[in-house]
C-alpha cells in the first residue's frame, strides 16, 4: 500500500471516523437551558413558525444549511460505486462548505430505482434546508433530476459537477484568453468529453461569448456531429455540422482544448497541431488528458491547467461552490440563476489579477504569484474568495429579482 493511500485512509478513520460532526450552538448546561431547548420552551418557536412559515429562518438553522445529496452513480472519476461509497465525498463537500464559507452541511445518500424516485425523495425533504448541492450523479439523469427539483423546490438547487466546474473553467479560460491575446468569439474549442461537466462548461463559455459553431465536442464515438442518430437531447445541442470525425481532425489549428474525459487521451503529436498560443485545460482527475511536463516539452507558447493541486492553474470547484451558496443564502435566493453564475465567473476571474497576500503565498508554498501563464486563477486557500464571490452572487440575485432579502450590511465592511 502506498504511503499516500495509507495517509488518506488514516485521515478518514482517525481520530473519529468521518470528517464532519454536529455542534451545539447555544447553552445546554442547566435545567432551564433544557426546558428552553426542548419541552416546554420549544413549543413557542413552533407556534411562531406555524403562524408564519418564514419564521423558520429566525428560529432554526435552516438559513445556513445545505444538503449535499448523491446517489453515487458517478463518484469522482471512479464511476457508479453506489450511495455508500459516495459518502466520503459528500462528507468532504460538507467539510469544504464549513471550512470555506461557514455553511453547515449535511450529506445525504439516496438509494433509488429511477430518477423519479430520487426526485421525489429529495423534494420531500428539501424544505429542511436552505439549499441543496447535488453531487456525483451520472448524465443524463443529473440533468433530469436538477431540472425537476428546481421546478418543485423554492430553495437553490445546484449540481456542482455541472455548474461549479463550468464557473471555475470559464473564469480561468477568460483569463487565459486575455494572456494569449485571443478573442473568445473567434477561438476554436475542442471539448473531449460529453457528460454533465463538459456540456455545462461549453454552455457557460457560450454565455461568455464563445460561438457554438466553433465548438467541437467528442464522446467515446468521436465528434458529436449533426449526422449522428445516437445523440441524446443534451449532446444534440452541440451537434456540429462538420466532416470532422476524430480528435485528430478537430485538434488541427484549434485554439483551446478542454478535457473532461480520461487520462492520457491527448498526444504530443495532437498538441503540436494546435494553433499558436494554445490553451489546454486537461481536467481529468487524478490523471490529466496530457501531463503538463509532457505538454510543455513540445509547446513553449502554451497555457496549461489541470484539476490537480500539484501543478499550476488548478481548476478546482472549491473556488466556487461554497461562495455561490454563501451569497445565495445571505439574500435567501430562491434559485441560482444564470446571472449569479456569470457574476461568480467574473469575481473569480478578477481576483487572479489582484496582488496576492502573503498569507496566500505561505499557504500555497510560493514565493510570488502574479497574473501570468502559471497563475490564471486564484488559489483555493485565498481568504478573499468568500467575500468577493459571495458578494457578487448575492448582488446578482438581488438585481435579477430572485432574492427575498436585501444585500447584507457585512458585505460593505
Amino acid at each position: 500500500m502506498s504511503d499516500f493511500k495509507q495517509r488518506a485512509l488514516d485521515y478518514h478513520a482517525f481520530p473519529t471516523p468521518g470528517k464532519i460532526a454536529i455542534e451545539i450552538t447555544t447553552e445546554a448546561e442547566t435545567s432551564e437551558d433544557l426546558s428552553l431547548a426542548y419541552s416546554p420552551g420549544v413549543a413557542e418557536p413552533c407556534r411562531e413558525i406555524a403562524d408564519n412559515a418564514e419564521n423558520v429562518y429566525k428560529y432554526t438553522g435552516k438559513g445556513n444549511t445545505v444538503a449535499v445529496i448523491s446517489n453515487g452513480s458517478a463518484v469522482l472519476g471512479l464511476g457508479n460505486l453506489g450511495p455508500m461509497a459516495s459518502k466520503p465525498v459528500m462528507e468532504g463537500k460538507a467539510l469544504l462548505f464549513k471550512r470555506f464559507a461557514n455553511i453547515d452541511s449535511f450529506d445525504i445518500e439516496v438509494t433509488h430505482e429511477t430518477p423519479e424516485e430520487f426526485i421525489n425523495t429529495v423534494a420531500s425533504i428539501a424544505d429542511t434546508f436552505g439549499g441543496i448541492n447535488l453531487e456525483d450523479i451520472k448524465a443524463p439523469d443529473c440533468f433530469i433530476i436538477e431540472k425537476a427539483l428546481q421546478e418543485r423546490c423554492n430553495i437553490p438547487i445546484f449540481h456542482d459537477d455541472q455548474h461549479g466546474t463550468a464557473i471555475v473553467t470559464a473564469a480561468a479560460m477568460l483569463n487565459a484568453l486575455d494572456i494569449q491575446d485571443k478573442d473568445i468569439a473567434h477561438v476554436v474549442i475542442v471539448c473531449l468529453g460529453a457528460g454533465a461537466a463538459a456540456i455545462a462548461c461549453m454552455e457557460l463559455l457560450i454565455q461568455c461569448g464563445a460561438k457554438r459553431e466553433k465548438i467541437y465536442m467528442l464522446d467515446t464515438k468521436g465528434i458529436v456531429h449533426s449526422r449522428r442518430t445516437d445523440l441524446n437531447e443534451y449532446k444534440t445541442l452541440f451537434a456540429n455540422n462538420t466532416d470532422k470525425r476524430t480528435l485528430d481532425d478537430a485538434i488541427e489549428e484549434a485554439d483551446v482544448f478542454v478535457g473532461v474525459s480520461g487520462p492520457n487521451l491527448l498526444s504530443t503529436e495532437q498538441l503540436v497541431k494546435m494553433a499558436e498560443r494554445p490553451i489546454v485545460f486537461a481536467c481529468s482527475n487524478p490523471d490529466p488528458e496530457i501531463k503538463p511536463e509532457l505538454a510543455h516539452s513540445v509547446r513553449n507558447d502554451l497555457i496549461m491547467a489541470t484539476g490537480r493541486s500539484d501543478y499550476p492553474n488548478q481548476v478546482n470547484n472549491v473556488l466556487c461552490f461554497p461562495f455561490i451558496f454563501r451569497g445565495a443564502l445571505d439574500v435567501r435566493a430562491r434559485e441560482i440563476n444564470q446571472e449569479m453564475k456569470i457574476a461568480a465567473v467574473h469575481a473569480i476571474r478578477a481576483l487572479a489579477k489582484e496582488p496576492v497576500p502573503e498569507s496566500v503565498l505561505k499557504a500555497s508554498g510560493e514565493s510570488a504569484l502574479t497574473f501570468s501563464r502559471d497563475y490564471i486563477i486564484p488559489r483555493p486557500m485565498d481568504p478573499r474568495l468568500c467575500n468577493k464571490v459571495a458578494k457578487a452572487v448575492a448582488q446578482a440575485a438581488v438585481d435579477s429579482g430572485v432574492a427575498i432579502l436585501p444585500m447584507p450590511d457585512h458585505y460593505n465592511d
